[in-house]
């Protein structure tokens, strides 16, 4: 399989929650802080409010395990919802990338085989951070997804992190 894959491990899920991730609202938006690129997605059904987020952690991985050039062309993420109690699979979704989240994911993960660092250094350095807070101005951009050809913009979050881009991707 080709592609970039999440799994969401769920303690406590439902039919509705399946259902949800499967075929129901999801927003995915991508934050970097100190090095560390986070994937952050809001699902309707699952989530009242706020963002769930992810380090992609490609330290914590055996550099015989990381993604090749081919597996990193492909623009497909496969999304996988699993109860994390029975470790079993509830639910799966796949979805293509635009070019622009698309690319971002893949020179974060260039950039991370150049400068690899330990698992150890990586852990420690996500465990200081705190989780990464939305700013105000996430998932509010101009118009409905439904109504744009571009699935969003980048958006600034200078008002709540100095600096820092997220780019929303409406699925």
């Amino acid at each position: 399989m080709n592609g970039l894959m999440f799994i969401l491990k769920l303690s406590r899920t439902d039919v509705i929650a399946w259902e949800a991730f499967r075929t129901g609202k999801m927003e995915l938006a991508l934050y970097e802080e100190d090095g560390v690129l986070f994937f952050l997605y809001q699902i309707d059904g699952i989530f009242k409010e706020g963002w769930g987020d992810a380090p992609l952690g490609l330290a914590l991985l055996k550099p015989e395990e990381w993604p090749t050039e081919e597996i990193l062309q492909d623009k497909t993420l496969h999304l996988y919802l699993v109860d994390s109690n029975l470790q079993v699979l509830l639910s799966l979704r796949q979805v293509q990338l635009n070019e622009q989240f698309h690319s971002i994911i893949k020179d974060y993960i260039g950039k991370q085989k150049e400068n690899h660092i330990s698992p150890k250094e990586y852990t420690e350095k996500v465990h200081r951070m705190a989780a990464p807070e939305l700013c105000c101005h996430a998932g509010k951009s101009s118009g409905s997804p439904e109504d744009r050809d571009d699935p969003g913009p980048l958006i600034p979050a200078s008002p709540c992190r100095g600096g820092y881009i997220f780019h929303i991707f409406f699925i």
